[in-house]
């Protein structure tokens, strides 16, 4: 692989940082775009760039893609990773949608018109297993109809559109990743796993929404990375399923807990969330067969590796919210 200037947006986040720092060990140049948005706190994020910020290779830009002049922002560049949105199923509902249509689609359309002023060889966009919402077909191929339940879904149905739209009309070479839910170290505080993992440590009670049957296709960050990054040799206007390969149900993720925590864990039933689907499972053979990708992650590994990483955080006195 040659030497690339890379633009990374979301690079404080819990993908994005990681998704810089492999850039980094590639020997590229990473230019690290972020908003800081008050999703959850900032001295989470500026954690997640504490080794990105002594590597010559990487600049930081604190920069809100929506208010701020992005003019020249990719000249010199020859690939974005544009993972910056507005996370969260439920926060999507109600007055808070006006934050998900401006950090998901607007701040998308921005970057976009940045790509036709300044051209990339692949313009590789974040979307969500939530597109799919509660689809009838599981496995879940790309071809499924997209029936988003949330707000949330319905902006990254539009982040997709947006995309094809300047394809079509500008050229721009643009690659859609469907992640499905993401797991691993730095994963965001209001995730399961993260808040599973922080109220054990504190012995508190786990709080499951509804009868904890739903089933998740759970995806390790590292191979996430592996997607995203293989994403470059992908035609223009493609779309993928990026999943771990590990659909399981949430309550027994429960019983993996406490197998690497070697004692039993109290669990407190919640009602069921607004906007959550039922199941999600990726159907893999399309970026198996066009882009060699295939997660390597085994679901015990990978939360060990997790469960590692919150323990560091609260022996160094991090404080990771537990509800």
């Amino acid at each position: 692989m040659h030497k690339r200037r890379a633009v990374v947006t979301g690079c404080a986040g819990f993908l994005g940082s990681h998704l810089c720092e492999r850039l980094i060990d590639e020997g590229h140049e990473v230019l690290g775009i972020d908003a800081f948005t008050d999703f959850y706190p900032r001295p989470l994020k500026e954690r997640n760039l504490e080794r990105l910020m002594d590597e010559s290779a990487f600049e930081l830009r604190e920069l809100d893609l929506t208010h701020d002049n992005v003019d020249g922002l990719l000249e010199g560049s020859s690939v974005v990773y544009h993972l910056a949105a507005q996370p969260g199923v439920r926060g999507s509902f109600g007055s808070g949608f006006a934050h998900y249509a401006r950090h998901n689609i607007l701040a998308t359309q921005a970057l976009l018109e940045e790509a036709v002023r300044h051209p990339v060889e692949r313009f590789v966009y974040a979307s969500s297993s939530s597109v799919y919402g509660d689809t009838t077909a599981y496995p879940t191929s790309e071809t499924a109809e997209r029936c988003p339940v949330s707000p949330y879904g319905m902006t990254k149905v539009a982040t997709e559109e947006i995309a094809s739209v300047y394809h079509r009309n500008n050229g721009v070479p643009v690659v859609g990743l469907r992640f499905f839910t993401a797991y691993g170290p730095r994963q965001r505080p209001d995730m399961a796993f993260s808040r599973f993992i922080a109220r054990a440590l504190a012995g508190e009670p786990l709080l499951v929404n509804g009868d904890g049957r739903q089933i998740r296709d759970f995806t390790y960050v590292d191979d996430i990375v592996d997607g995203t990054i293989a994403a470059m040799g992908a035609e223009s206007a493609s779309v993928y399923n990026v999943g771990g390969g590990h659909a399981t149900a949430v309550i027994d993720i429960v019983g993996v807990l406490e197998e690497l925590l070697e004692r039993p864990l109290e669990v407190e039933f919640r009602p069921n969330q607004l906007g959550d689907a039922r199941q999600t499972c990726a159907d893999g053979g399309k970026a198996a067969r066009e882009l060699g990708f295939t997660p390597a992650t085994g679901l015990a590994e990978g939360l060990s590796r997790q469960l590692e990483w919150s323990v560091a955080l609260r022996d160094a006195k991090v404080a990771l919210p537990t509800h």
